[in-house]
C-alpha cells in the first residue's frame, strides 16, 4: 500500500475528504520525524514504537570491485511492532 492508497482508505473509512486525510497523514509523519530527530520515541499502544538507533562506523566491501570501503556511522529510524499488531500478523 502506498500513500495514495492509504489516503483513500482513511477517507473512505472515516467519511472525510482526501485532502483532510492527506493533511492528517502529513501531520503524523511530521510529528514522528520531529520527535525522532529530537531523540525521543513515539509509542502507539497496540501498534508499535518508533525509535532512533545508532549504527557504528564499520568496514564494508564494494560488491563490484571487492575493494574495502569505510561506512560512516549514522542514525537510523526503527519500528518495533506492538504485541497486538504482531499477533494479527
Amino acid at each position: 500500500m502506498n500513500k495514495a492508497e492509504l489516503i483513500n482508505k482513511i477517507a473512505d473509512d472515516t467519511g472525510i475528504t482526501k485532502i483532510l486525510a492527506n493533511a492528517a497523514i502529513d501531520s503524523f509523519i511530521e510529528a514522528v520525524t520531529k520527535t525522532l530527530k529530537n531523540g525521543g520515541k513515539v509509542t502507539l499502544v497496540g501498534f508499535g514504537t518508533f525509535t532512533v538507533s545508532k549504527r557504528k562506523a564499520r568496514k564494508g566491501r564494494n560488491p563490484k570491485t571487492g575493494q574495502e570501503i569505510s561506512i560512516k556511522a549514522k542514525k537510523t529510524a526503527r519500528f518495533k511492532a506492538g504485541k497486538e499488531l504482531a499477533a494479527k500478523l
